[in-house]
């Protein structure tokens, strides 16, 4: 018995919806990388992008453990000498939830044109609603 490879062709995209409202930042992340993968799948195969549609809704809601809120400190630099830029993830929660889901979910994924691809499937809300209703996704709970 030979094992299965899955073609390009042969995949079937589905919507899920996960609320955040009131988890864990990591559970959010882990739950929609394993989606966008496609791991859940019977059918995965690492080399082909079999992925899902996530939507993400209430990222305003998400719950960071311990002290992360006022530890936890997200670093970019601007390009100029000297400008290293740091923020605290507290101010982060209230000015863009949405950055904050998209980068650990980003960090769960591999950096590869397949994982920058699945990445793109990937939708962030800061509230409780979003404007995916035509693609009937289904609610997956975690």
């Amino acid at each position: 018995m030979s094992t299965y490879m899955q073609k390009k062709g042969d995949i079937d995209r589905k919507w899920y919806v996960l609320d955040a409202a009131g988890k864990p930042l990591g559970k959010v992340a882990t739950e929609a990388a394993t989606l966008l993968r496609g791991k859940h799948k019977p059918t995965f195969t690492p080399n082909v992008d079999c992925g899902d549609h996530v939507i993400i809704i209430n990222a305003a809601e998400v719950v960071l453990t311990g002290n992360k809120l006022d530890q936890k400190t997200y670093y970019h630099h601007t390009g100029y000498i000297g400008n290293m830029k740091e923020v605290k993830y507290r101010t982060l929660m209230k000015t863009k939830p949405e950055f904050v889901v998209t980068k650990a979910v980003k960090g769960m994924i591999p950096d590869t044109t397949i994982g920058r691809e699945a990445l793109t499937r990937l939708r962030v809300y800061a509230g409780a609603e979003h404007k995916h209703e035509a693609q009937k996704p289904e609610i997956r709970e975690f």
